[in-house]
């Protein structure tokens, strides 16, 4: 008799570690094909618990949300339009279905209750401390945070930018990107400008920040603020120049941080990335968030069907390589997407040639409306490599009197 037949009380096919939005869906679709009771999802967090985040459920994430069955239960403010912003140049654009701003700490939890609700055994206040691969025999044995002993077939990292299962993975040596995120209560008089209304203010750009910052309405009356800088080699700010940055930014709107921002680091997608190993594989922030947008949400819920496909056929076939689970990412419209959007992220945020892809997004209509109709969930802009092209030809035309404007601003 084996180990793990002498314990079997420890024993699960699979343990996934993180149960956001990632760790969730990988959960609830894998109870889809195997027996609920042979997965067992833990968080070193208790639920409701605070996560720093935008909070928008995009188009790609209402998809998602449905192809697993999952429902959006907690309040939510429905935001139709965004607006783009460069010092005192704006475009509103009109999404085709409006982007809807939730609390991730409501959010997070309800999808737990729902996963608990189809019999997912989810423990919380307990995380992932280590683990060790034993390839002879064929499973990992882990320890959690309050010194519990499991074995398991697959290990899922979905314990966020901090995973220890992509550290095991990978040794990322870009710079990650670095957000910051406060939730405040709304302002009167700003109120207006963020009725139905996501602001993307990248004015910034012209102080150091790589990015932008943002301002959504949400539940209850409060207002989530942010910034997102994507660090390059040679390109760093602190943490307290961001926060410093971010609070400039915000007093143009009459907005204060009394208590300051929550910062965080999150790793960008990378295509052909190494996202699995043997027993091993990763999902949402751990495997790889947008590199453009910082958005992770539906990430998360699109790496998790994909990564309850491989491990079903893995327990099927008892092969537990992985070999091509990040390729299959890849391929996946969401790891096409990410792709496409880390090329444009290089483009836009780089130190020097930043204003002129950004002049693009701010001047070009047609750019504006192919990735409001891909926020929607209707477009799939890596297929639209014919109308991008369009776009880039227009702009090597129209380029100086574009930039011209933007200096104007």
């Amino acid at each position: 008799m084996s180990a793990v037949d002498r314990d079997s009380r420890d024993v699960r096919d699979v343990v996934i570690a993180g149960a956001g939005p990632a760790g969730v869906a990988a959960a609830v679709a894998l109870a889809a094909r195997i027996p609920a009771e042979r997965i067992l999802c833990l968080d070193k967090a208790r639920f409701p618990r605070d996560k720093p985040c935008g909070g928008g459920l995009t188009g790609h994430a209402h998809a998602a949300l449905a192809r697993l069955g999952l429902e959006v239960r907690v309040p939510r403010v429905d935001c139709g339009r965004g607006r783009l912003v460069y010092r005192r140049r704006w475009r509103d654009v009109a999404l085709g279905r409006p982007v809807d701003i939730v609390r991730r700490c409501e959010f997070d939890a309800d999808l737990v209750a729902q996963a608990r609700a189809r019999g997912i055994e989810i423990l919380t206040g307990e995380g992932l401390a280590s683990f060790e691969v034993d390839a002879g025999a064929g499973l990992v044995r882990i320890a959690t945070t309050t010194g519990r002993r499991l074995i398991a077939r697959v290990l899922v990292g979905a314990d966020g930018a901090g995973s220890r299962v992509r550290r095991a993975l990978t040794a990322d040596d870009r710079p990650p990107l670095r957000l910051f995120q406060a939730e405040v209560p709304m302002p009167p008089a700003l109120a207006p400008l963020v009725d139905g209304r996501m602001v993307y203010d990248f004015s910034l750009m012209a102080r150091g920040l790589r990015g932008y910052l943002w301002l959504f309405p949400a539940p209850g009356g409060r207002l989530n603020v942010g910034a997102m800088h994507s660090a390059t080699t040679g390109q760093k700010l602190s943490g307290a120049a961001i926060e410093a940055l971010l609070r400039k930014g915000l007093a143009a709107y009459g907005v204060e941080l009394p208590d300051g921002a929550r910062g965080w680091p999150a790793w960008r997608h990378q295509a052909g990335g190494r996202v699995a190993a043997p027993h091993l594989l990763c999902v949402g922030d751990a495997a790889g968030i947008d590199a453009l947008t910082g958005e992770g949400i539906a990430v998360g819920l699109e790496h998790g069907p994909i990564a309850a496909q491989a491990i079903a056929a893995a327990l099927q076939t008892r092969d537990f390589r992985f070999a091509s689970y990040g390729a299959a990412i890849d391929r996946a419209v969401v790891g096409r997407e990410l792709t496409l959007d880390g090329r444009l992220a290089r483009m836009l945020y780089a130190p020097r040639a930043g204003k002129l892809w950004l002049s693009l997004i701010l001047f070009d209509r047609r750019v504006q409306q192919l990735y409001a109709a891909r926020v929607s969930g209707s477009e799939v802009l890596a297929d639209r490599k014919r109308a991008l092209l369009g776009a880039l030809l227009r702009h090597a035309v129209t380029a100086p009197i574009r930039l011209l404007r933007m200096q104007a601003a």
